[in-house]
């Protein structure tokens, strides 16, 4: 087993063409998560809304590292790791909007993006419900001998639950291609991990299961590019398990319904000095990589998209209420 706990080497520099696709790929998200705030200050969006500000290079470099025949398990703050694998953000708004062209037909909501064609397994609103879920994913490509990894994200609130243990264990056990990238934001819902864990490494979680891991920047989409990169050579040549914590912080509450009376405004400030967007722009155009250009062109392409989202969402229908028993039970036949 190898542990690194001090994170991957640092990231150089990057082709333009690449950190064109990063910027943009980051700037997708943010913008969608501010428009979703907006949209459910308007009640156009119901239920519960747990918003990704300030983890983007987490889904974005994490995603950089898989293949589209690999699977994604994610948590209730799944947006940014949807739009990343492929699913439209109008298929995502029309979703969080409850209309029936949503990727899950507007049966699952914010909590529950689901698409199967982008190999997109949820969206899951129980904390470490995705963990077992990757681990059943993993074995039946193992057992039909397809070299695919499934790749879990949670949050560092899932390693205090049994499930995190079965799962790591079991991965260990059989020897399964799983990915568990633990976004560790400091805060399970509004308990700081120091209150929580007398061991606030989490890398030396899976030691006793004999799982590989990694520590690395959440902040820098670089580094998590690269390690998630390294992890995923790994898994590949060893068919074995890798546990990589990427620490990173979010800017927003837990979620639209919490108060946020466990952290001061000055230590969220602090850390968005600190977010990937603002430190990836500010090392690109001191390098010459991008220009103030780049960015206003981007920002433009992206705002188009979000708008016509939105639109699209706006205009979707309603699922008509015969359908209201429609999935509740299999309508396959056996023969």
């Amino acid at each position: 087993m190898t542990t690194n706990t001090k994170g991957t080497k640092q990231a150089g520099e990057v082709d333009r063409r690449h950190a064109l696709h990063l910027l943009k790929s980051m700037l997708r998200i943010r913008r969608l998560e501010e428009r979703c705030a907006e949209l459910y200050s308007a009640m156009k969006i119901r239920g519960f809304l747990h918003l990704y500000d300030g983890q983007e290079a987490v889904a974005v470099g994490v995603l950089e590292a898989l293949t589209k025949d690999d699977a994604i398990v994610a948590t209730y703050r799944e947006h940014g790791h949807a739009l990343m694998r492929g699913i439209p953000a109008s298929a995502i708004l029309a979703e969080m909007y409850g209309k029936q062209e949503g990727c899950s037909r507007g049966r699952g909501g914010s909590m529950h993006l689901f698409d199967e064609k982008t190999r997109f397994y949820g969206g899951n609103a129980i904390v470490r419900g995705g963990l077992p879920l990757a681990v059943g994913l993993a074995l039946a490509d193992k057992m039909q001998q397809k070299n695919r990894v499934s790749c879990c994200f949670f949050g560092e609130g899932a390693v205090a639950e049994g499930e995190f243990h079965e799962s790591m264990n079991l991965a260990a056990l059989w020897q399964l291609p799983v990915l568990f990238v633990c976004e560790n934001n400091l805060y399970a819902m509004g308990t700081a991990l120091k209150y929580s864990e007398s061991v606030m490494d989490l890398t030396s979680k899976v030691m006793s299961y004999d799982v590989s891991s990694a520590a690395v920047d959440g902040m820098d989409v670089l580094a998590v590019e690269i390690a998630a990169k390294s992890a995923v050579e790994a898994i590949r040549s060893q068919g074995k398990p890798f546990f990589l914590e990427c620490r990173t912080y979010r800017f927003r509450a837990h979620s639209m319904y919490d108060p946020e009376l466990y952290r001061t405004k000055s230590e969220v400030e602090e850390w968005k000095g600190r977010g990937p967007i603002k430190t990836f722009i500010e090392k690109m155009k001191g390098q010459g990589t991008l220009s103030d250009a780049d960015i206003e062109t981007i920002e433009g392409d992206v705002a188009r998209e979000i708008n016509e989202a939105v639109a699209f969402a706006e205009a979707c229908t309603w699922e008509p209420i015969e359908d209201v028993a429609r999935f509740v039970y299999s309508e396959r036949r056996m023969p």
